[in-house]
């Protein structure tokens, strides 16, 4: 199994490490503008945040998979884990936000312990769009796991679930050997208590990010492509596809390196640069909080620990309309949520 590479002691499990290699090379001698100075020549700079729509809360880096983009770095090693504590602490934000979302992640976020009780106090609140972002195998990983789907429904839970790929080999390449196998035993569970079907409400989407060194083809013709397979390969439904852009940071960014793609990936981010996705980003509606409570523009800022550009830095010292209109922090992994039809942790923006 791969590790974590906090396990394996890299240099890149260092956010300033990573942040070092994407702001020197080729931005720091010009043959590529930063992401500040391209989003200034449409006069976009500062990128501001606006009202907030989404809170997206890290429950932990805990995870049963060890797959080779992951941004967060998430695995089997990964002891960080939410606190009762801190959970309460988001709670009370909830029921006080005008956020119409909530997001939980990880990592696998059912493998906090304190997971269940949380869903089951958050969706007292009333959240209109309550999303868990499950990896799927998750389901099938341990019989304590198997009533999930049960529990999701019970809570009219939306299911947003990583799957690379309608295919064994590519799902397998990207998160493990036999990935692909648990994912659609999971995927017939969700659909067996009425998650994905045409008319029914408990959500179900896919998440697909590329495989390699390359951007994700359009959205909508790959999810057509999904669809078809799975129906007709395993009879298994869904209701939407996401494509996200791997970010050139954590393990993906380790990928590039390796594999000698970094300065080409680069090169791709910036010339598919569009300035019409600036404008939906998910950072100028979405606040991330860490499992230790902290608050970044966005999961990727997370991973690089860079925190708000705001006095209020944790979940214990919320603050709605401080946070409201400050300046996003950016750094040059933003090209990837910019590039082509955008991408978001909702997919396409543009």
């Amino acid at each position: 199994m791969i590790k974590s590479l906090h396990k394996r002691n890299s240099d890149l499990a260092k956010s300033n490490k990573q942040l070092e290699i994407l702001s020197n090379g080729i931005f720091q001698n010009g043959d590529l503008p930063t992401f500040k100075n391209k989003i200034a020549e449409t006069n976009q700079f500062p990128l501001k945040a606006k009202k907030l729509e989404i809170l997206q809360i890290n429950v932990g880096y805990m995870c049963n998979q060890v797959c080779t983009h992951c941004h967060v770095d998430a695995g089997p090693d990964r002891k960080e884990i939410m606190t009762c504590h801190t959970m309460k602490q988001c709670l009370e934000v909830i029921k006080n936000t005008g956020a119409h979302t909530l997001d939980l992640t990880g990592g696998a976020p059912e493998m906090n312990p304190n997971f269940r009780w949380f869903v089951e106090e958050a969706s007292k609140a009333g959240i209109k769009d309550f999303i868990v972002r499950s990896n799927l195998t998750i389901i099938r990983a341990n019989k304590k796991y198997y009533d999930l789907p049960d529990f999701f429904k019970k809570h009219n839970v939306h299911i947003v679930s990583s799957m690379p790929h309608w295919t064994r080999g590519k799902t397998d390449k990207q998160r493990g050997d036999g990935v692909f196998n648990a994912s659609i035993e999971a995927l017939k569970m969700l659909n067996d208590v009425g998650y994905g079907m045409p008319d029914s409400a408990l959500r179900l989407d896919l998440v697909y990010n590329p495989s390699g060194a390359f951007l994700p083809a359009n959205q909508t013709s790959m999810e057509k492509d999904f669809k078809k397979a799975l129906l007709e390969d395993f009879n298994i439904q869904f209701h939407n596809l996401f494509a996200i852009t791997n970010l050139p940071i954590s393990r993906f960014l380790d990928y590039l390196i390796a594999s000698e793609n970094y300065e080409d990936y680069m090169y791709a981010l910036v010339e598919a640069y569009n300035p019409a996705a600036v404008k939906n980003v998910m950072c100028t509606n979405t606040l991330s909080v860490s499992w230790d409570g902290y608050l970044y523009d966005c999961d990727f800022n997370q991973m690089l620990e860079l925190p708000v550009n705001s006095k209020v830095k944790h979940i214990s010292d919320f603050n709605e309309d401080i946070l409201e209109g400050r300046n996003i922090v950016i750094s040059q992994h933003c090209y990837g949520c910019t590039a082509g039809a955008g991408s978001s942790c909702q997919g396409s923006v543009a």
